[in-house]
């Protein structure tokens, strides 16, 4: 009896330890695991931001410059790589462009001539961008719009690709050229531009495309339309049709006038890299063409235009008193104006 609750006591009072469980020691683990991580993970990012609070490096990117080999010397300052605000030259960043200036009067061919030099690829003529009276106001308009053109940052109907090498404008003398030719001339020449005079022979087939011109600006000849310029044989037979009146009374005195400008202009502007023209010899020999594009240093290529002349027949039979004009210009510097002409 005794024997047995003795062994009943020592049951009763020996406890088992109970058994761990592993999901509750992996826990521990893991918990102990994120806690070091996130320990490690303070300390770098001090370490980062103690590093970076430190001064910034600037890292400048050196464009390298577009160069010409091969090139003479005299020639360096006519060739240009424009950086545009507008777009971006992509691959023919490099490729040189020339700066060219057509100087005329109005009915002397330039818009034919002008033509037939957008016809070449690499080419790029703005037309008459002095025509808008705020940009020739004065010097400074004239040579902030001069800017933005050579920029290629003055976009026209003219304009051609990224790839142009040669850009200019047609500019005609009464369009502050000589009112502001110091300047000018000053700008041609820090700026490496050329200049191309085209004017014509015989002042007095200008005049009298200009009065039949200005003529048509009130009639409207063409179905109620103006135009300077077409493109089709029977538009200039219809222009064609009207025969001016010239003033004698002041022909002599106008014709005196127009050659004083081209004077002057040419004085103005001989000390710039330039090239004189003259229409009724392109007319003759437009193999003179090929001048212009080496003067431009442009790779020549056959040009064209689609602009039909409009005054063909001889003088006499274009202006109404004709008579009246032979008389006051007999005996005078104009008379060869009467007998000098050309066929088309």
């Amino acid at each position: 009896m005794a024997d047995d609750f003795c062994d009943f006591t020592k049951d009763t009072f020996i406890l088992k330890p109970p058994k761990k469980s592993p999901l509750l020691l992996r826990m521990v683990v893991l918990l102990f695991a994120m806690i070091c991580g996130i320990y490690i993970c303070s300390i770098c990012l001090k370490q980062i931001g103690s590093r970076s609070s430190g001064p910034l490096v600037t890292v400048h990117v050196v464009e390298r410059p577009c160069e010409m080999t091969n090139v003479d010397p005299l020639e360096k300052p006519y060739i240009h790589f424009p950086k545009p605000k507008t777009f971006c030259r992509a691959e023919c960043a490099c490729n040189p462009v020339r700066f060219f200036a057509i100087f005329s009067t109005q009915r002397s061919g330039s818009g034919w001539f002008e033509t037939l030099l957008n016809s070449h690829m690499n080419i790029s003529s703005n037309g008459e961008i002095f025509s808008v009276k705020v940009r020739k106001s004065n010097a400074s308009t004239i040579l902030e719009t001069l800017d933005k053109l050579y920029d290629l940052d003055f976009l026209t109907s003219a304009s051609k690709n990224e790839c142009t090498t040669a850009v200019g404008l047609k500019w005609m003398l009464n369009q502050g050229l000589l009112q502001h030719h110091e300047e000018i001339v000053e700008y041609f020449k820090r700026r490496g531009v050329s200049a191309i005079f085209l004017f014509r022979r015989n002042l007095l087939r200008r005049m009298v495309s200009m009065l039949a011109n200005s003529y048509d600006q009130n009639a409207k000849l063409l179905n109620g339309t103006h135009k300077s310029h077409v493109h089709s044989p029977m538009e200039a037979e219809i222009l064609a049709s009207f025969k001016p009146t010239v003033n004698t009374t002041t022909l002599i005195a106008n014709l005196k006038q127009i050659r004083g400008m081209t004077a002057n202009a040419l004085e103005y502007f001989k000390s710039t890299r330039h090239m004189i023209l003259f229409y009724e010899d392109i007319i003759k020999n437009q193999t003179m063409l090929n001048d212009v594009q080496d003067f431009l240093k442009v790779p020549r290529m056959d040009l064209h235009s689609r602009q039909v002349k409009i005054h063909k027949a001889p003088l006499s039979l274009q202006v109404e008193n004709w008579s009246d004009v032979e008389k006051a210009l007999k005996g005078t510097p104009y008379e060869s104006f009467l007998h000098a002409d050309y066929k088309i």
